[in-house]
């Protein structure tokens, strides 16, 4: 029987077109390109290349940030997703070397049941899975069922847990770290960085020139030596203090004051009629 390959299966007018830049386009035309108990049935050489290939440089990263099988099933369809599936399991089971493993059916089967068991995890966690069964030394003993490619699967994914939850508290742990350095940084500069936002001076401020002046006075006295530090600080605590300005609800002016209020208002209430008054 022919080996089904992405070349030999499509059309012709297809067939000399480039072939896919990627394992992954590659593996999926090999899919599309026979019906799933072809795939089963048939040895295929290619597909174990392409898988192969898939295969270098793969990691628990790498199979983490990988699209998820029910992503997979929306964009090309359950069907094509078991495929998929049928391939890789095929070419594990070809590649092991023992006289009694699976047939086309239970090929199928496990495909269906990992397509609808982890449609949250990756098609590549489950070729992450095989290949760690091979490359470890598991022994088969002169059989290969479907009881044991769930326990590989099973126990995969039980070290994938433990590895999540170890990357989950290097997370913590490095953003303890984080938070801790950023507190003990402003712990170091926080005297300083309220210093300073004391001895802004508001642009409003009545005596605002006087306390400019008076800071630039203390800074140049201190650099030549002329007053001592603790009289520099003394110095500007004293503008900090005249910079705070309390609010005054009960503050009112005296009767003249008032009454000169009073005729400012006035007038400019005049201005405003005489100005918009409608004239007939």
């Amino acid at each position: 029987m022919l080996a089904i390959t992405a070349s030999n299966s499509l059309p012709a007018s297809t067939a000399t077109t480039p072939q896919p830049a990627t394992p992954e386009h590659a593996l999926l035309a090999t899919a599309a390109a026979a019906t799933i108990r072809e795939l089963a049935h048939t040895p295929n050489e290619e597909a174990r290349e392409i898988v192969a290939e898939m295969s270098v440089g793969l990691n628990r990263t790498v199979a983490l940030a990988a699209p998820k099988i029910f992503q997979l099933n929306h964009r090309l369809g359950e069907a094509t997703v078991v495929k998929l599936l049928v391939l890789l399991l095929k070419c594990f089971v070809d590649s092991v070397r023992v006289p009694d493993k699976l047939g086309p059916a239970d090929i199928i089967e496990v495909a269906d049941t990992l397509a609808q068991t982890y449609t949250h995890d990756s098609i590549k966690d489950i070729l992450l899975a095989l290949k760690e069964a091979r490359t470890s030394g598991t022994i088969f003993y002169q059989a290969l069922d479907a009881s044991q490619i769930y326990a590989i699967i099973n126990a995969y994914f039980d070290k994938k847990s433990t590895w999540l939850e170890s990357q989950h508290h290097d997370r913590k742990a490095q953003g303890s770290s984080l938070e801790h350095s950023a507190v003990a940084q402003l712990r170091q500069f926080g005297p300083q960085l309220t210093q300073h936002l004391q001895l802004r001076i508001a642009p409003d401020h009545p005596n605002a020139d006087q306390l400019r002046r008076k800071l630039s006075l203390t800074a140049a006295r201190e650099r030549r030596g002329l007053i001592t530090p603790a009289q520099a600080a003394q110095s500007r605590a004293d503008v900090a203090a005249a910079n705070v300005r309390k609010a005054r609800a009960d503050w009112q002016p005296r009767p003249e004051a008032q009454a000169a209020i009073n005729a400012r208002h006035r007038t400019e209430d005049q201005a405003l009629a005489d100005k918009y008054r409608v004239r007939s």
